[in-house]
C-alpha cells in the first residue's frame, strides 16, 4: 500500500485527543485495545454516551473542528429496516451503525442535522450486532437479507482503529443468506486486501464530480483516490457498488456528471459491477434549518430549493430533469439489472 493510504489512519491518531468511555466496559477488550492506539490521548469516564452527545448546548460546527471519541454500549436496536425503496434488489433490508458520526465533513450530511454533537460514537459490543443480525437471517433462511452499514457514519474510514470490516466480514461468511454493503468514501482498504474477496459483501464508494466534492465534501479523499481504491478492490474481486448520491446541481451539472461517468468506467469494470444507485439531494425540513444555521454562507442551500412534506429536494421539475439525464448517461454504459435508482 502506498504512504497515501495510512495518511488519514495517521492524522486520526494527531486528531484525538480526548477519549470518552462509558463506566461499565472500562475493562472491555476491544476498549483497551483502542484506548493503547492513542497513549496522548485523556480519558475520561462517563455514565452513558448520551451525557456527553446528546446535550443540546452544543456547537457543532466548533466540536468538527476537534472531535472526541466516545466508546460506548448499545443496549437496542442493533438492526433497523431501511426506508421503503431503499435497497439494491432483495426484499428484506436492514441498516445497522456501529458507530455515529463520520470523520469527514460534507456539507450535504444529514447527520449535521440529525445531532447535536460532532464528537464520534464508536458502538464496541459488535457481538450483540451479531446476534441480531443471525436472528434476523434465520427468521427467512431461503431469502437474501440485506444488511447496510454506512448509513450514519462511513463503514471504513475509522477502520484501523475500530477493525469493523475486520471483525464483520468473517461473520457475514458464515450465514448463507446474509449479505453486506459497506457504504464509504474512504481510503482505508488495507484490510480488505489483505485477505480474499468476499462475494456477499459490497463495498458502495459514494462518488460526485471532482468539481463538487471540492466544493462540500471537505476532508473526504478525492475523486482520483476513491476511484484508485475501486480499482485496486475490483482487480482482487471485490464486488464494486457504485453510488451517485446525493445529486449536487450546479449550471453546468450535465457536462459534470458526464465527465464523471466517464471517469468512474475508464476505471471500472461495468461487467463486473455488483449496482449503482442514484438519487437526489434531500433533507427533512428540521435539518436543512440546522444547516443553514450552521453554515450560512454555504451556496449549496441557496439552490433551487423547495420545501414539500417535510422534505427540502431541487424543485421538483429540477430533480426529474436531473435523476432522467443521470440515469440515460449512466444506462449507456452499465445493464440495467444493476442499476437501483433511490425512490426515497
Amino acid at each position: 500500500m502506498s504512504i497515501k493510504d495510512t495518511d488519514n489512519s495517521d492524522k486520526l491518531r494527531l486528531m484525538i485527543e480526548t477519549i470518552y468511555i462509558e463506566e461499565a466496559i472500562l475493562q472491555h477488550p476491544r476498549v483497551l485495545d483502542i484506548v493503547s492506539r492513542f497513549p496522548r490521548a485523556r480519558t475520561i469516564t462517563c455514565g452513558r454516551y448520551g451525557e456527553v452527545f446528546n446535550p443540546k448546548a452544543q456547537n457543532f460546527r466548533l466540536q468538527k473542528q476537534n472531535p472526541a471519541l466516545i466508546l460506548a454500549e448499545k443496549y437496542k436496536h442493533f438492526t433497523m429496516e431501511t426506508p421503503s425503496g431503499y435497497g439494491i434488489g432483495a426484499q428484506r433490508n436492514y441498516y445497522f451503525s456501529h458507530m455515529l458520526n463520520c470523520l469527514y465533513d460534507c456539507r450535504y450530511c444529514f447527520l449535521q442535522g440529525m445531532y447535536q454533537s460532532a464528537h464520534y460514537v464508536l458502538f464496541v459490543n459488535y457481538e450483540d450486532f451479531q446476534i441480531d443480525i443471525k436472528q434476523r437471517c434465520a427468521a427467512t433462511p431461503d431469502e437474501a437479507v440485506h444488511f447496510f452499514s454506512g448509513y450514519d457514519c462511513d463503514s471504513l474510514a475509522l477502520e484501523p482503529v475500530s477493525s469493523f470490516a475486520q471483525q464483520f466480514i468473517p461473520f457475514f461468511e458464515q450465514i448463507p443468506n446474509a449479505w453486506l454493503e459497506l457504504r464509504t468514501k474512504s481510503t482505508q482498504i488495507r484490510s480488505l486486501l489483505n485477505r480474499e474477496a468476499f462475494e456477499r459483501c459490497i463495498i458502495a464508494f459514494s462518488l460526485n464530480p471532482d468539481e463538487v466534492a471540492k466544493k462540500v465534501e471537505d476532508k473526504a479523499p478525492t475523486l482520483e483516490r476513491r476511484l484508485d481504491a475501486l480499482s485496486k478492490l475490483q482487480q482482487q474481486g471485490w464486488p464494486i457498488g457504485l453510488r451517485f448520491d446525493p445529486m449536487i446541481y450546479q449550471v453546468d451539472y450535465q457536462q459534470q456528471y458526464r465527465r464523471l461517468f466517464e471517469q468512474v468506467f475508464a476505471i471500472i469494470n461495468p461487467e463486473q459491477l455488483h449496482s449503482v444507485s442514484l438519487g437526489a439531494f434531500r433533507l427533512p425540513e428540521s435539518f436543512f434549518k440546522k444547516l443553514q444555521k450552521l453554515y450560512p454562507e454555504e451556496k449549496l442551500f441557496a439552490g433551487p430549493l423547495e420545501s414539500n412534506l417535510g422534505m427540502v429536494s431541487y424543485r421538483q421539475a429540477l430533480e426529474q430533469e436531473m435523476t432522467e439525464y443521470c440515469t440515460e448517461q449512466l444506462l449507456s454504459f452499465i445493464p440495467k439489472d444493476k442499476f437501483f435508482p433511490c425512490t426515497l
